[in-house]
Protein backbone atom coordinates (compact mmCIF):
# COMPACT_ATOMS: atom_id res chain seq x y z
CA UNK A 1 0.00 0.00 0.00
CA UNK A 2 3.22 2.58 0.81
CA UNK A 3 4.49 1.76 -3.15
CA UNK A 4 1.56 3.13 -3.90
CA UNK A 5 1.81 6.46 -2.56
CA UNK A 6 5.23 6.73 -2.61
CA UNK A 7 6.27 5.83 -6.60
CA UNK A 8 3.81 8.62 -7.31
CA UNK A 9 5.15 10.95 -5.36
CA UNK A 10 8.66 10.48 -6.38
CA UNK A 11 7.89 10.10 -9.54
CA UNK A 12 6.44 13.92 -8.99
CA UNK A 13 9.34 15.26 -7.09
CA UNK A 14 11.71 13.74 -9.93
CA UNK A 15 9.73 15.47 -12.58
CA UNK A 16 9.42 18.92 -10.38
CA UNK A 17 13.07 18.71 -9.91
CA UNK A 18 14.16 18.75 -13.34
CA UNK A 19 11.57 21.15 -14.59
CA UNK A 20 12.97 23.41 -11.85
CA UNK A 21 16.87 22.92 -13.48
CA UNK A 22 15.05 23.55 -16.95
CA UNK A 23 12.92 26.33 -16.05
CA UNK A 24 15.65 27.71 -14.19
CA UNK A 25 17.98 27.63 -17.25
CA UNK A 26 15.20 29.94 -19.39
CA UNK A 27 15.13 32.16 -17.22
CA UNK A 28 18.16 32.76 -15.78
CA UNK A 29 19.67 32.95 -19.34
CA UNK A 30 17.12 35.29 -20.28
CA UNK A 31 19.74 36.94 -17.82
CA UNK A 32 19.13 39.82 -15.46
CA UNK A 33 15.13 39.41 -15.56
CA UNK A 34 15.78 36.51 -12.85
CA UNK A 35 18.96 38.10 -11.18
CA UNK A 36 17.02 41.45 -10.42
CA UNK A 37 14.20 40.35 -8.77
CA UNK A 38 15.86 38.04 -6.48
CA UNK A 39 18.36 40.89 -5.45
CA UNK A 40 15.80 42.70 -4.82
CA UNK A 41 12.18 41.43 -4.19
CA UNK A 42 11.16 44.83 -3.36
CA UNK A 43 11.86 46.81 -6.85
CA UNK A 44 10.24 43.33 -8.77
CA UNK A 45 7.53 45.41 -10.24
CA UNK A 46 9.79 48.14 -11.61
CA UNK A 47 12.34 45.37 -12.59
CA UNK A 48 10.05 43.62 -15.07
CA UNK A 49 9.30 46.64 -17.41
CA UNK A 50 13.29 46.81 -17.85
CA UNK A 51 14.25 43.58 -18.89
CA UNK A 52 11.21 43.48 -21.39
CA UNK A 53 12.52 46.96 -23.16
CA UNK A 54 15.96 45.40 -23.39
CA UNK A 55 14.88 42.22 -25.02
CA UNK A 56 13.07 44.31 -27.14
CA UNK A 57 15.90 46.53 -28.03
CA UNK A 58 17.93 43.78 -28.32
CA UNK A 59 16.10 42.12 -31.85
CA UNK A 60 18.69 43.42 -34.25
CA UNK A 61 21.10 40.48 -34.32
CA UNK A 62 24.29 42.80 -34.50
CA UNK A 63 27.30 41.22 -32.70
CA UNK A 64 30.77 41.59 -32.76
CA UNK A 65 32.24 38.27 -30.76
CA UNK A 66 35.36 36.54 -30.26
CA UNK A 67 35.05 32.86 -29.36
CA UNK A 68 37.80 30.80 -27.84
CA UNK A 69 36.85 27.38 -27.74
CA UNK A 70 39.26 24.32 -25.98
CA UNK A 71 37.88 21.32 -26.60
CA UNK A 72 40.28 19.19 -24.29
CA UNK A 73 42.98 20.35 -22.30
CA UNK A 74 45.32 18.89 -24.48
CA UNK A 75 43.98 20.41 -27.55
CA UNK A 76 45.01 24.00 -29.26
CA UNK A 77 42.76 26.63 -28.74
CA UNK A 78 40.38 27.53 -31.44
CA UNK A 79 39.58 30.87 -32.27
CA UNK A 80 36.63 32.21 -34.12
CA UNK A 81 35.68 35.81 -34.85
CA UNK A 82 31.68 36.47 -35.24
CA UNK A 83 30.68 39.33 -36.81
CA UNK A 84 26.61 39.92 -37.37
CA UNK A 85 24.30 42.51 -39.15
CA UNK A 86 20.86 42.29 -38.13
CA UNK A 87 21.29 38.72 -37.93
CA UNK A 88 23.07 38.34 -40.95
CA UNK A 89 27.07 37.08 -41.17
CA UNK A 90 29.41 39.68 -42.24
CA UNK A 91 31.99 38.63 -44.86
CA UNK A 92 34.95 38.88 -42.06
CA UNK A 93 33.27 36.17 -39.89
CA UNK A 94 35.87 33.26 -39.39
CA UNK A 95 33.15 31.00 -37.32
CA UNK A 96 32.06 27.36 -38.30
CA UNK A 97 28.34 28.19 -38.84
CA UNK A 98 28.39 31.53 -39.15
CA UNK A 99 24.59 32.29 -40.15
CA UNK A 100 23.18 29.67 -37.64
CA UNK A 101 25.00 31.69 -34.93
CA UNK A 102 24.03 34.97 -36.19
CA UNK A 103 20.58 33.83 -36.64
CA UNK A 104 20.98 32.52 -32.84
CA UNK A 105 21.68 35.19 -31.46
CA UNK A 106 19.66 37.57 -33.07
CA UNK A 107 16.48 34.98 -31.96
CA UNK A 108 17.88 34.57 -28.73
CA UNK A 109 21.09 37.24 -27.42
CA UNK A 110 20.77 37.01 -23.89
CA UNK A 111 21.87 33.13 -24.23
CA UNK A 112 25.37 35.17 -23.97
CA UNK A 113 24.78 36.75 -21.13
CA UNK A 114 23.73 34.12 -18.48
CA UNK A 115 22.73 34.67 -15.16
CA UNK A 116 25.63 34.60 -12.91
CA UNK A 117 24.31 31.00 -10.42
CA UNK A 118 21.74 31.60 -7.32
CA UNK A 119 22.64 29.71 -4.26
CA UNK A 120 19.81 28.25 -3.77
CA UNK A 121 19.77 26.63 -7.58
CA UNK A 122 19.90 22.87 -7.87
CA UNK A 123 22.19 21.35 -11.02
CA UNK A 124 22.11 18.21 -11.71
CA UNK A 125 25.70 16.61 -10.78
CA UNK A 126 26.83 15.00 -14.36
CA UNK A 127 29.90 15.80 -16.26
CA UNK A 128 29.21 17.12 -19.63
CA UNK A 129 33.13 17.09 -21.03
CA UNK A 130 36.21 18.90 -20.20
CA UNK A 131 35.09 21.61 -22.87
CA UNK A 132 35.61 24.99 -21.76
CA UNK A 133 34.76 28.13 -23.97
CA UNK A 134 34.92 32.25 -23.53
CA UNK A 135 33.17 34.33 -25.50
CA UNK A 136 33.92 38.39 -25.44
CA UNK A 137 32.54 41.29 -28.02
CA UNK A 138 29.11 42.81 -27.95
CA UNK A 139 25.81 41.85 -28.73
CA UNK A 140 23.20 44.56 -29.57
CA UNK A 141 25.64 47.27 -28.26
CA UNK A 142 26.13 45.30 -24.94
CA UNK A 143 29.36 43.78 -24.07
CA UNK A 144 29.40 40.19 -23.54
CA UNK A 145 32.36 38.50 -21.43
CA UNK A 146 30.81 34.93 -20.67
CA UNK A 147 32.22 31.55 -19.69
CA UNK A 148 30.93 28.23 -20.48
CA UNK A 149 31.69 24.92 -19.47
CA UNK A 150 30.25 21.54 -19.35
CA UNK A 151 30.60 20.44 -15.49
CA UNK A 152 27.04 20.12 -14.62
CA UNK A 153 23.80 19.92 -15.50
CA UNK A 154 22.90 23.46 -15.65
CA UNK A 155 26.08 24.54 -17.36
CA UNK A 156 25.45 21.86 -20.02
CA UNK A 157 21.97 23.56 -20.21
CA UNK A 158 23.95 26.85 -20.88
CA UNK A 159 26.38 25.43 -23.27
CA UNK A 160 23.82 23.80 -25.15
CA UNK A 161 21.72 27.11 -25.67
CA UNK A 162 24.77 29.06 -27.13
CA UNK A 163 26.06 25.70 -29.20
CA UNK A 164 25.88 27.42 -32.03
CA UNK A 165 27.53 30.45 -31.04
CA UNK A 166 30.35 28.35 -29.76
CA UNK A 167 30.88 26.56 -32.57
CA UNK A 168 31.20 23.35 -31.03
CA UNK A 169 28.30 20.90 -29.47
CA UNK A 170 30.67 20.06 -26.67
CA UNK A 171 32.15 17.09 -27.69
CA UNK A 172 30.49 14.26 -25.73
Amino acid sequence: MRLRFVRPLLAVLAVAGLAACSSTSAPGTSGSTSQSPSSSASGSPSSSPAPSSTSAAAGPGDAQLSITLLETPEASPQNFTLVCSGGVPAAESKHPSPAEACAAIKSYPAMLSPAPPRADRACTMQYGGPATAKVTGSVDGKEVNAAFSRTDGCQIGMWDAAKSVLGSDGGL
